[in-house]
């Protein structure tokens, strides 16, 4: 695996980039950047960088205590298949605002192994974690 650093930090997010990648994939295609834009304000992003480049996107949609929603997990395809996904899924689950949070969930119509891999049970696209938080 390459050496990918993971950020919280919204102002890395290259927004341009994203957006497209975003609007290109199958879930995405009806989106705008307005949308993005205000999606990104109200979620807790993370961005996956190689040599301060950005190759993945993830956000989680979160009261930050009960509930969170996992959305727009993706790689650029380019850097695919090499565990950043997984990476990026994993500090969601782990950062600190979020330990509290018992019940993730998710739709995906192609990436059923990734969330797994976490925990995740699926119920066809519909996919939920159900976990003990941290105290």
């Amino acid at each position: 695996m390459p050496d990918v650093e993971i950020s919280f930090d919204l102002s890395r997010i290259d927004f341009r980039a994203t957006s497209d990648q975003l609007m290109a994939s199958y879930w995405g295609s009806a989106r705008n950047d307005e949308m993005h834009r205000r999606a990104f304000a109200n979620s807790l992003c993370v961005g996956a960088y190689i040599d301060g480049k950005q190759v993945g996107f993830a956000r989680a949609i979160t009261d930050y205590t009960v509930f969170a929603y996992l959305a727009d997990v993706i790689i650029w395809p380019e850097h695919r298949g090499q565990g950043i996904g997984r990476r990026l899924v994993q500090a969601l689950l782990e950062h600190p605002e979020v330990k509290t949070v018992s019940h993730w969930s998710l739709t995906t119509s192609d990436a059923h192994s990734l969330y797994q891999k976490f925990g995740f049970q699926t119920d066809g696209r519909y996919m939920r974690l159900e976990r003990i938080p941290a105290a």
